[in-house]
């Protein structure tokens, strides 16, 4: 009989031969990393090599629709990581459109740094959660090549379940699940059990994200669940305590709250469900997931069902009185804001609802405040300071709505652990979003728009690019050390109380501590608008 140990390694010995004459061999350019459901074969691009498409659980598909997501089998043979997986089914962030992309959808994306890292010198984990108000966005949308290269840091971008398919809630699901969340720990375990075979550490994992990437890092922060799975969490343009008052962009909106009870999703559901002719007992959820995505991914479903719920085991509180409470995870935290948040927001709407005068400024005062606080808004922000009364209005709902709520958690958080506060303040960032800018309404610093300097997203100018280097610096110095000390950089104080602040913007002296607290009004917010900026 062979000896089929003696066959097995000639095998062995043969396969990079017939790799290279199948035009598929493993080398400089095809890196190949053995993870824990089988290899994968990457890309390599020089200083870094990506790994794209890699499935972090099973599709949820199916009878697996609305269920928490389950582990994906093991495969045979290499497989191609050279191209990003199918988005989450969505909506267009702006603008009108269908929806797009597939339920299979739970892919990540690894970025790391080409070579294996130094003996006893693993690399940081950096963990993405992409933003898009919970109805549209993917971790493929951002190159972190930056990073991995200037930071040393292994960069892994993630697709979580979007809108009806993530947020969703009904009785017979005995709640709301929070299947976008129970995604997200998918990863991180993943994360967990495959990162030194990237070379990385699975003991140094940061968890950042921007807007709904940033209250999901929240929801992580204050959820029992994820206990474990991170040691640093960065929060940008989305605090726990984000909020936006009503009408504060169209006269039929309400108070926009990010964070819901369970009770209100659940009844929202149930509603849903009969309208989609799914109301007979116990086969609801049989009759939902019959149903062809393209009927669940409304305009109306997607956003109805793009709020996060507490109440349950995975948020018991509400995340901003979690945050008050000490109930959260005891991790370094850096947390910020962009000086001109709401501008983007608002430009969508001027069209249909502008505010030409100092009249219209004060009915948007009186539609979003009670009578108090709209004089005392007005007596802060008077429409005199601002180019024109759509900026005024801007600033208004960008301290109220972001800056404010944000300082606020930061002294919740900075009397248990160490709290860095940042200002993205670049008000010649590029417009990388597609949209035009109102004329009476620049985009300035507005939402999300440090974004190319953290991700290879646009051109940026030479002074930029400096502020760039220097962001990336002290992004992965937190995630390997906790601390954001970046060589050459002016050094980052901790937050005390919203008074030490650092202003991030391009050129010398464009970095710089500023008591933002005072330059965006937070007394004023704290005592005029308690139910935002202080415990009711």
């Amino acid at each position: 009989m062979p000896d089929f140990r003696q066959v097995r390694r000639r095998c062995a010995l043969l396969l990079p031969v017939v790799l290279l004459l199948l035009g598929t061999a493993p080398g400089p350019d095809r890196p190949v990393v053995d993870t824990d459901r089988g290899p994968v074969r990457g890309v390599g691009h020089g200083a870094y090599d990506t790994f794209e498409g890699i499935p972090f659980a099973a599709p949820p598909t199916g009878p697996l629709r609305w269920r928490l997501p389950e582990p994906v089998r093991r495969w045979e043979g290499v497989r191609d990581a050279g191209a990003a997986g199918p988005r989450c089914v969505q909506l267009p962030a702006v603008g009108p459109g269908g929806p797009t992309g597939s339920e299979d959808c739970l892919y990540l994306n690894v970025t790391a740094p080409a070579g294996r890292a130094a003996a006893g010198r693993p690399r940081p984990v950096m963990v993405w959660f992409h933003g898009g108000g919970f109805f549209s966005g993917a971790g493929d949308a951002y190159r972190p090549d930056r990073a991995a290269v200037q930071g040393g840091a292994v960069v892994v971008t993630v697709n979580y379940r979007l809108g009806v398919f993530g947020l969703f809630g009904h009785p017979e699901l005995g709640g709301a699940p929070g299947f976008a969340l129970a995604d997200q720990r998918a990863a991180l375990r993943w994360v967990r059990a495959n990162a030194e075979r990237f070379g990385a550490d699975p003991h140094r994992v940061t968890v950042f994200g921007e807007s709904a990437g940033a209250l999901s890092v929240c929801a992580h922060l204050t959820s029992p669940a994820s206990a474990g799975l991170f040691h640093r969490a960065i929060v940008q343009s989305g605090s726990c305590s984000t909020t936006a008052p009503p009408r504060a962009l169209l006269p039929g909106l309400g108070t926009y709250e990010p964070f819901v009870p369970e009770r209100q999703t659940v009844a929202d559901g149930a509603l849903a469900a009969a309208r989609l002719g799914c109301d007979r007992p116990g086969g609801v959820l049989d009759c939902l997931r019959r149903l062809d995505p393209a009927a669940l991914a409304t305009a109306e479903l997607m956003q109805r069902f793009s709020l996060v719920s507490y109440g349950n085991d995975v948020l018991p509180l509400e995340p901003r009185r979690a945050l008050e409470a000490g109930r959260f995870h005891r991790v370094p935290v850096i947390q910020g804001a962009t000086r001109d948040e709401m501008r983007l927001f608002l430009a969508q709407t001027l069209a249909a609802y502008p505010i030409p005068d100092e009249a219209a400024y004060r009915t948007r005062l009186a539609q979003s405040f009670d009578a108090p606080t709209a004089r005392a808004v007005e007596a802060s922000y008077p429409v005199s300071d601002f180019a024109t009364p759509a900026v005024a209005w801007a600033t208004v709902l960008t301290d109220a709505s972001f800056v404010c709520p944000t300082l606020r958690d930061g002294a919740a958080l900075g009397r248990h652990v160490p709290v860095y506060a940042y200002r993205f303040s670049d008000r010649g960032a590029p417009n990388f979003t597609g949209q035009p800018e109102p004329s009476d309404l620049p985009y300035g610093a507005a939402h999300g728009f440090e974004l190319p300097y953290l991700f290879t997203v646009v051109p940026l100018t030479e002074p930029q690019a400096g502020l760039a280097d220097r962001m990336t610096g002290y992004w992965t110095a937190f995630a390997r050390t906790g601390v954001p000390a970046a060589p050459g950089a002016p050094q980052w104080p901790r937050d005390r109380n919203g008074t030490s602040v650092l202003s991030l913007a391009p050129g010398a002296g464009g970095i710089r501590t500023v008591d933002a607290r005072a330059e965006h009004h937070c007394a004023l917010w704290d005592a005029r608008w308690p139910g935002v900026t202080r415990t009711r």
